[in-house]
């Protein structure tokens, strides 16, 4: 993916701030050198749609998308995004209990196995972050 050609369109560079401010520069950076002919038009959509239309939006902050993203994933039961998602959160404000909360509430609304997958991510993240 030619990252300076993508830049000229002010969506997608709004969208790669964001997901580099949330997600983290290491790990947006490795995604995107590493996309290939199969991966580089979803790569590009993520970050001008997902992040750059969606997130960069006035109607909700950054630390309210977490909320909603961490709940909805842990329904969806992708722990590779949720796990990303985690550290997120933890970067736009959440705190550790307030995402306890979160997974409290996804266990009574989608299940005690999305909940109890959602808590073993969470402590698998909480680890990788302590040391």
């Amino acid at each position: 993916m030619d990252i300076e050609k993508e830049q000229q369109d002010p969506l997608f560079k709004q969208g790669l701030e964001i997901r580099k401010s949330v997600l983290g520069d290491d790990y947006v950076e490795k995604s995107i050198a590493s996309a290939d002919d199969l991966t580089e038009d979803l790569q590009r959509h993520v970050t001008r749609h997902c992040w750059g239309a969606i997130w960069s939006r006035p109607g909700l902050d950054k630390r309210t998308r977490s909320f909603l993203n961490l709940s909805m994933i842990a329904a969806l039961n992708r722990p590779h995004e949720l796990k990303l998602h985690i550290r997120g959160a933890l970067n736009n404000g959440v705190t550790r209990e307030e995402i306890r909360e979160v997974f409290l509430q996804v266990g009574a609304y989608c299940g005690a196995p999305a909940a109890i997958d959602s808590f073993r991510l969470a402590r698998e993240v909480f680890e990788e972050i302590d040391g």
